[in-house]
C-alpha cells in the first residue's frame, strides 16, 4: 500500500512539472493567448466585445463616463516671457520702452493617465516648447510633470507624475471598432471643467489629413473642441480607444468631424518611449506617388492596388535590394499597401537591420525583393521615405 502511494505522489508530481512547463513555454497548447511583455503597466480589457454595462436597450452612458473620468487629466503649460535683444540697449528703451518683452505664453490641452506608474498619454502639440506642465486630476490634485519623451510623427507625448493611488483607465482594443459604434470624448474643452460628449465612430483609418506624418485617424462627431486636444476617446464600457487629437473646423468650434489616434498606435508609442527613449522606424529611402488610373492601365493594374516609385536614393536601403524607379510596390512584409501613407506606415513598422519582403510590379512581371531597412531620421523625411 505504501509503495502505490509513493506511485501516485510521484505520478502527480510528474504531471504538475510538466504542466507548468507547457503553460510557461506553450501556453497556447491550453488554450491560453499569449502576451507580449510592455514596458508599461497598464490595464487591458478582454479582447472580446463586451455589452454595455447598462445593460440591453440602457441609453446611459453614465457608467462609462463614472469608469473613465477619474484618470482624465486637465494639463496647464506655460512658458516664459523672452527678453527681446533690443531691451540690453538703453537707447531703445529711452525712445521706444520696453517693445522688446514679449509676454508669457500658457496653453491648456487634456490628458490620460495610462498606467499607475503615473505615465500620461497627451498631445505632442498640447505640451510643445512648454517650460513648466501642470496636471490637474479629476480629484482636485496637481502635480508638476515630467516629460518622458515625444514622438511629433504621431503628435503623442508621454509625461510622468509623482502622486500615489492614481486612478487608471483601461486600455481597449481601438482595432475592433466599428464605424457606427457609440463612444464618448472626455476632456477639458476651453478650460471650462471636465466635460463629456457623446457620438459614434464615423470613419475609421482617416489618411491624408495633412495633420500628421504618420496618420490612422478615427474620426468621430462626438463634440470635440480646444481643450480636448489629448483626452480620452472611450467607449461604452469606458475603455480608451484614441486620443482626441484635431477638429476639423471653420469657425473654431465643433462641426461633428473630430479625429482621434487609435489606442493601438498610443500603445506602441508609450512602449517604445519608456523602453528606448524615442521611437524607432524603419527606411527605405524611396520617394513615393499613388498609383494614378493612367499609371494603373500601363501596368496592367487597377488603381489604388500598389504604390509607384518615382525616385531611389542611391545606396539606399531600397537601391541595395534592387528596387527601380517606376517599380510598383504592392506589398512590405507581407502586408497590402494601396496608397503613400499605408506605404509610409507599413515601411516605418519594420525593424531596422532586418531583412523584409517586398512584392514588386514591374512591367516585365512581379517579383519579390528582400530588403534591410535603416532607421528612419526625421530629418530627412522630405527627401525619401
Amino acid at each position: 500500500m505504501k509503495r502505490l502511494w509513493l506511485l501516485f505522489a510521484q505520478t502527480v508530481t510528474v504531471l504538475v512539472a510538466a504542466l507548468f512547463v507547457v503553460a510557461t513555454l506553450q501556453p497556447q497548447w491550453l488554450g491560453r493567448p499569449t502576451s507580449v511583455a510592455s514596458a508599461v503597466p497598464v490595464l487591458e480589457a478582454p479582447s472580446v466585445r463586451v455589452a454595455p454595462s447598462g445593460g440591453a436597450g440602457s441609453t446611459s452612458f453614465r457608467d462609462a463616463a463614472r469608469s473613465a473620468s477619474p484618470a482624465v487629466v486637465s494639463i496647464n503649460t506655460s512658458k516664459a516671457a523672452v527678453n527681446g535683444a533690443q531691451n540690453a540697449d538703453p537707447w531703445f528703451r529711452f525712445f521706444f520702452g520696453d517693445q522688446g518683452q514679449s509676454q508669457p505664453q500658457s496653453g491648456l490641452g487634456s490628458g490620460v493617465i495610462v498606467s499607475p506608474a503615473g505615465y500620461v498619454l497627451t498631445n505632442n502639440h498640447v505640451i510643445e516648447e512648454a517650460d513648466e506642465i501642470e496636471v490637474i486630476l479629476n480629484d482636485g490634485r496637481k502635480s508638476a510633470a515630467k516629460v518622458i519623451g515625444t514622438d511629433p510623427e504621431t503628435d503623442l507625448a508621454i509625461l510622468k507624475i509623482e502622486l500615489t493611488d492614481l486612478p487608471v483607465i483601461t486600455l481597449g482594443n481601438s482595432d475592433a471598432l466599428e464605424i457606427g459604434d457609440q463612444v464618448l470624448a472626455i476632456g477639458n474643452p476651453f478650460g471650462v471643467g471636465q466635460t463629456v460628449t457623446s457620438g459614434i465612430v464615423s470613419a475609421l483609418g482617416r489618411t491624408q489629413l495633412g495633420i500628421n506624418t504618420f496618420e490612422n485617424f478615427i474620426q468621430t462627431d462626438a463634440a470635440i473642441n480646444p481643450g480636448n486636444s489629448g483626452g480620452a476617446l472611450v467607449d461604452v464600457n469606458g475603455h480608451l480607444m484614441g486620443i482626441n487629437t484635431a477638429i476639423y473646423s471653420r469657425s473654431g468650434g465643433s462641426m461633428g468631424i473630430g479625429f482621434a489616434i487609435p489606442t493601438s498606435t498610443a500603445r506602441s508609442v508609450l512602449d517604445a518611449i519608456v523602453r528606448d527613449g524615442q521611437v524607432t522606424r524603419g527606411w527605405i529611402g524611396v520617394e513615393p506617388q499613388d498609383l494614378t488610373v493612367e499609371l494603373a492601365e500601363s501596368f496592367g493594374l487597377q488603381p489604388g492596388t500598389g504604390v509607384v516609385i518615382t525616385g531611389v536614393l542611391q545606396n539606399g536601403p531600397a537601391a541595395q535590394a534592387g528596387i527601380r524607379p517606376g517599380d510598383v510596390i504592392t506589398a512590405v512584409g507581407g502586408k497590402a499597401v494601396t496608397n503613400v501613407p499605408q506605404l509610409l506606415s507599413a515601411v516605418a513598422a519594420l525593424q531596422p537591420g532586418t531583412a523584409s519582403p517586398l512584392d514588386v510590379t514591374r512591367r516585365d512581371g512581379k517579383i519579390q525583393l528582400q530588403v534591410t531597412p535603416g532607421r528612419r531620421n526625421i530629418a530627412r523625411q522630405a527627401a525619401a521615405r
